[in-house]
């Protein structure tokens, strides 16, 4: 294999490699050295793939690779370009973490069947990172497909009756919505033949406007169910009977994730940005994701199970994505995709936490929260800055991506939606901050005897929360997540007409 050929199929690798790691992993059920460090091996080689064509990709280049031809304008695409670079980067870097969290938290609680269980994580990064750097609809559908198939197993992990509920209702939820995204992208392809994403989106012009606003709805339902768009979110509460790192898995490296960056490709490189302006659908879409968010929040705030309130939170939190597609100018792009990446860090250090927790105290309701912050005081650190940061707080990472949303709003001419923000934001300190309180001032009856959690569970949600911080002082640290964004958003612009702003 000459270098040359290694460097061209780059996206080929970054999706193998954790496959790879999958097979390791099942052929080492009884070596749990060998696992875990295939486990670790696997993310720290999927992360500087990835990583390796980041200079390429802000250069204004695009790394692609057709592993697989179906039929003529049928083919299995991968393509790094700077929006799918954002997610690829966030999900591999997370990935690491997670990885050192996993090992930690599945040797203290005991789960058994963990052999299973890595796999299942790697084939649901391996997907993750496909969704990202997939070039066309039909290679992000089969993607999509397996993070839904692979994360099933996880789900249900502690074998549980609640458990086994939980993971059948998102399997019934996904896959109905994995079928109604199939008979989307069909019809897209019928309508424009061989179309890959393209920035500005492709539609325009290919068909009648009922056809186009009946394709929009399919998509919205399409990716709304991962998305947790409401009235689609009831599996995503549910969902937390699975082990904590899987919740993390799913509501920052993956599944919910997967979703809203559905909505950003399809908005930004499908229909486009200005097609959704004229078939007007966007301030539909902009209602319902505000309504997400508005209701998501009151029913967090009435919560007392910590990994539920989080849920609830999700729920609200990854609608800000959906707003700012549907608001559609430049500045609310910028704010939807940037969100993507500040609400991984914020929510999956507050996982982080509830998981230390209840691996340390066996606590999992906000009522039992009283006088942890004195027991355990880093690992309720990290929570409070990641409360702090998702409330939108100046300086923290939640705010430069709600700063541009709120800017998006009065750029498109929508001041209403930065109530909305305001409003949530209000929300957020509402069921959050009790926790905080409760956490440092609540006293017990019986005085805590506490300690922090082990190393592999303590560092990595120390990791994040500090990650959480800097990125609110400095967006581009480490990984020009932001010029990547606005590169994205530069793109979809420059090719769009007939709206203001015309780029950043």
């Amino acid at each position: 294999m000459t270098t040359e050929f290694f460097l061209a199929n780059r996206p080929l690798w970054a999706v193998l490699i954790s496959l790879v790691a999958a097979i390791v992993i099942l052929a080492n059920d009884r070596r749990h050295n060998i696992r875990e460090a295939a486990t670790l091996l696997a993310a720290v080689g999927k992360f500087a793939i990835i990583l390796s064509m980041m200079p390429a990709v802000l250069a204004g280049q695009i790394i692609e690779t057709t592993p697989l031809t179906l039929a003529p304008g049928i083919a299995l695409h991968l393509r790094a370009d700077a929006c799918g670079l954002v997610f690829a980067l966030l999900s591999s870097f997370l990935w690491i973490a997670t990885s050192v969290y996993n090992i930690g938290y599945m040797r203290a609680l005991k789960y058994g069947h963990e052999t299973g269980y890595y796999a299942c994580f790697a084939v649901a990064l391996s997907s993750a990172i496909g969704i990202a750097l997939s070039a066309n609809l039909l290679t992000l559908f089969i993607f999509y497909e397996i993070l839904t198939l692979a994360t099933y197993p996880l789900v249900f992990h502690a074998r549980t009756k609640e458990a086994i509920d939980g993971g059948h209702k998102y399997l019934v939820y996904t896959l109905a919505a994995g079928q109604l995204l199939l008979v989307a992208i069909i019809w897209t392809m019928i309508v424009a033949p061989g179309a890959g994403f393209t920035a500005g989106g492709f539609l325009a012009g290919k068909a009648p406007v009922a056809v186009l606003q009946v394709l929009f709805v399919l998509f919205v339902l399409g990716f709304g169910v991962k998305a947790a768009v409401m009235p689609l979110h009831d599996w995503l509460p549910t969902a937390m009977v699975a082990p904590t790192p899987v919740s993390a898995l799913l509501h920052a490296v993956a599944v919910v994730k997967a979703g809203a960056f559905g909505f950003v490709r399809v908005a930004g490189f499908v229909f486009g940005p200005a097609l959704i302006k004229d078939i007007g659908m966007g301030p539909l879409l902009a209602w319902l994701a505000s309504i997400t968010i508005i209701v998501a929040s009151l029913r967090a705030l009435s919560e007392d199970g910590l990994k539920r309130r989080l849920a609830y939170s999700t729920v609200g939190q990854l609608s800000y994505v959906v707003l700012g597609t549907a608001i559609a100018s430049p500045l609310a792009f910028l704010g939807a995709i940037f969100h993507i990446v500040a609400h991984a860090f914020m929510k999956i250090t507050l996982f982080f936490c509830a998981g230390a927790i209840y691996a340390t105290t066996h606590k999992e309701n906000v009522s039992e929260m009283k006088g942890i912050g004195r027991q355990m005081p880093l690992t309720m650190a990290a929570f409070t800055i990641g409360s702090i940061a998702i409330v939108g707080t100046p300086f923290w990472v939640g705010f430069v991506s709600k700063w541009n949303l709120g800017f998006g709003a009065l750029q498109a001419g929508q001041p209403v939606f930065i109530a909305i923000l305001v409003l949530s934001a209000l929300l957020t300190t509402g069921y959050f901050f009790p926790i905080v309180y409760t956490a440092y001032f609540g006293s017990s009856e019986k005085e805590l005897s506490y300690h922090e959690a082990k190393p592999s569970l303590l560092y990595p949600l120390l990791i994040t929360a500090a990650v959480s911080f800097i990125l609110g002082i400095s967006p581009n640290f480490g990984l020009n997540f932001y010029d990547l964004a606005i590169q994205a958003v530069n793109s979809v612009f420059a090719a769009s007409s007939g709206l203001s702003g015309g780029g950043l």
